[in-house]
């Protein structure tokens, strides 16, 4: 395993992490077509990426209701101490007008419940999983602040924000002299470029560490997904959900990465997950698992090195048209580059 420093913090990551949206919700609609894994499947996962050198484990209060955060502690039990354990709150938690968002309300309550699901006393990275319109953003990092100076918190981050969202809220921060976001968790992956445009210029800008959801396009870069057809009936894009992609182009992307993965000897998805980790400015991929076959082949992205002929051959056959006013203002010196 290889490590990155997250952002401008003084702590490394796996680049490779262990994402547990398929952690319970057995019953639990639409967390029951994620995986629903239970306690035991969960544990083998969990000593599978600990084993792997993964020491970043994400998590969210909103998956399975709870139930991932509950299994995910016991599964980290007395090892909790030698990772970096992130959550996210925002999403609604309880039918009440106040069970959601970002208020100084639900915030407080919602990292108490975490922190006892979790069975810890403390969140390393604690991120917003979504942006609040209806509260000031000098209400919800008041909070947070005040959660990282009574030590329930070490680190705070956001996640599924626009760019204007991000630096407005970093602006806030150094006016009011309150903790700065350390990271960005969002979208990205060889058929998801869209954050190439505003977003990951304003996180390198800024000094953050991006955590990347979804690199493998909810399995559409593991080659099980073809133009004949899927070759897993279990596959979750068959069911539906996020994130969507353009087929066509996104397999003209599959052909060029299934080419690249050819010559390393390597799997198709640890090759999608390497040319994400190559990226200036991430610094995690954060995958998540049904099967331990399936992770074990995640981590072996770690061991994948893709050469500047390999990125280039990616980046070109999965680049998106430039949307504006990137068409317009393109950047001479090619500083950022989008491949």
């Amino acid at each position: 395993m290889k490590y990155t420093q997250l952002g401008s913090t003084g702590i490394f990551v796996s680049q490779v992490s262990l994402g547990t949206m398929t952690f319970g919700g057995k019953d639990v609609e639409p967390w029951d077509r994620m995986g629903a894994l239970d306690q035991k499947a969960a544990d083998e996962l969990v000593g599978i990426a600990l084993d792997g050198g993964v020491n970043l484990f994400d998590t969210a209060d909103v998956y399975a209701g709870g139930e991932s955060e509950e299994i995910l502690g016991k599964a980290l039990g007395r090892r909790r101490d030698g990772i970096v354990l992130a959550t996210k709150a925002f999403a609604p938690m309880g039918p009440g007008a106040n069970d959601q968002g970002l208020s100084r309300l639900h915030l407080t309550r919602a990292l108490d419940a975490s922190l006892r699901r979790l069975g810890t006393d403390h969140i390393d990275l604690f991120q917003l999983h979504g942006f609040d319109p209806y509260t000031p953003l000098e209400e919800t990092l008041g909070a947070l602040d005040d959660a990282v100076h009574q030590g329930k918190v070490r680190y705070i981050g956001a996640s599924n924000f626009a760019a204007w969202q991000l630096m407005k809220a970093l602006g806030v921060s150094d006016l009011r002299g309150l903790t700065r976001f350390a990271s960005l968790q969002a979208y990205y992956s060889l058929v998801g470029r869209d954050l190439e445009d505003e977003i990951l210029p304003a996180v390198r800008d800024q000094g953050l560490g991006l955590l990347v959801w979804g690199p493998l396009a909810a399995g559409f870069l593991t080659g099980k997904y073809t133009r004949q057809g899927a070759t897993d009936e279990d596959g979750r894009r068959l069911k539906g959900g996020l994130p969507p992609v353009d087929a066509e182009r996104g397999h003209d992307a599959v052909d060029a990465l299934r080419a690249v993965a050819e010559r390393h000897g390597a799997d198709i998805a640890a090759t999608a997950l390497a040319w994400v980790a190559a990226q200036p400015g991430v610094s995690s991929a954060v995958v998540g698992a049904k099967r331990p076959e399936q992770l074990r082949a995640n981590l072996a992205a770690a061991d994948v090195d893709l050469t500047a002929d390999d990125l280039a051959e990616l980046g070109a056959a999965s680049a998106p048209a430039p949307t504006y006013p990137g068409w317009i203002t393109p950047d001479p010196a090619g500083r950022i580059p989008r491949g």
